[in-house]
């Protein structure tokens, strides 16, 4: 379903790792005890089904120190302002070199650098303005539902949400910063990709997504641990891809338009130099971004318009859901009175019995 789509992102998301001083997003590599990993975090989210929560504060902290709307977005700014890339303070203590800048494409900047978080990885941000209203969900479902991810992604043999964590409500207070936003979705997935020029990849994800009062949304991943390997589905395992950080932050500029700022720093395994990997990995993303242009931008009788429709179909059938529960209270509120006031008069008429 399409709001299964939102717990989960694209396969390139935050890996956690032990090289140089990166510190993992989750406790530690090692299976850990109740004392390392706060207990709150180690939780049965599904019968039968240890889930280890990341450790968020890390996880949101390494976004938005690369990207700058994701930071503006959590700080509250875009609230008072606009929002969007115009909103934003260019100073920065990271060296982003830039590699394409094109105000008439619709990825229209990509910056690379060449190592974040001490690893030798390049990371690589992309920024595009889409018209259309600023739905994270949509954006979401174009990564996590199969079907829509074939239309841009010639590569994905499989992608699964497997443990979704219904209680959002226990998330949320262990999120507990106003500032990370709501989180309406969050769950564990897995993602497979074909043989092609290169063997089969597979990753095991946390992911989720947070949302904000003025319409703007994080979309987030964490790659799970090796000790988290006993949640993999069944059948042969294939090279694992590695991605170190992962983020997409959609901000409206408008009624109908927003900004997305999507990051990805991915090794995608198997020994594979970084140079050799990067232009496949920048022409999927903006095979992804020229996907989503389309869809926003539909027209009547478009996919959007289908969707937009559905949802107005949906809020209408619960308003009139509620009204009948209305009515009938009332009716039975009426009832009760009626007999009491019949009640009532009957003794008041044995009272006045000649």
């Amino acid at each position: 379903m399409a709001s299964r789509s939102a717990a989960l992102a694209l396969y390139t998301v935050v890996y956690a790792c032990f090289s140089g001083s990166y510190s993992s997003a989750f406790s530690t590599r090692n299976p850990a005890p109740d004392a390392v990993v706060p207990a709150g975090r180690r939780h049965q989210w599904q019968p039968g089904v240890e889930i280890e929560l990341p450790n968020f504060e890390a996880l949101f902290d390494r976004i938005q120190t690369a990207s700058p709307l994701a930071k503006l977005v959590m700080e509250g700014d875009s609230l008072q302002q606009e929002g969007g890339f115009q909103a934003i303070d260019g100073s920065t203590d990271l060296k982003w070199r830039r590699i394409e800048a094109n105000a008439h494409k619709t990825v229209h900047r990509i910056d690379k650098l060449d190592s974040f978080q001490n690893i030798k990885t390049p990371l690589l941000r992309f920024r595009s303005t889409i018209k259309g209203p600023c739905i994270g969900e949509r954006f979401s479902n174009f990564i996590m539902d199969l079907e829509e991810r074939k239309k841009w992604d010639d590569q994905v043999a499989h992608v699964e949400e497997m443990y979704p964590i219904n209680d959002l409500v226990a998330v949320n207070d262990i999120l507990g910063h106003k500032k990370f936003g709501t989180c309406t979705r969050i769950g564990v997935g897995y993602t497979q990709t074909k043989q092609g020029i290169i063997s089969p990849r597979e990753q095991l994800i946390m992911g989720g997504m947070q949302e904000y009062e003025n319409g703007a949304t994080i979309l987030w991943g964490t790659e799970m641990e090796e000790y988290h390997n006993h949640l993999l589905p069944p059948g042969p395992r294939h090279t694992r891809a590695k991605s170190h950080l992962f983020a997409a932050t959609l901000s409206p500029t408008g009624e109908n338009s927003f900004d997305v700022e999507y990051l990805l720093q991915m090794d995608v395994g198997g020994g594979i130099p970084n140079f050799m990997t990067t232009p496949a990995l920048t022409d999927a993303v903006k095979k992804l971004f020229e996907h989503a242009k389309g869809y926003f931008e539909g027209g009547e009788g478009s996919d959007l318009d289908l969707y937009l429709k559905s949802k107005e179909e949906e809020i209408e059938l619960a308003e009139v859901v509620v009204l009948e529960g209305r009515q009938k209270e009332l009716l039975h509120d009426g009832l009760d009175h009626s007999d009491h006031y019949s009640n009532a008069m009957r003794e008041r008429s044995i009272l006045f019995t000649p």
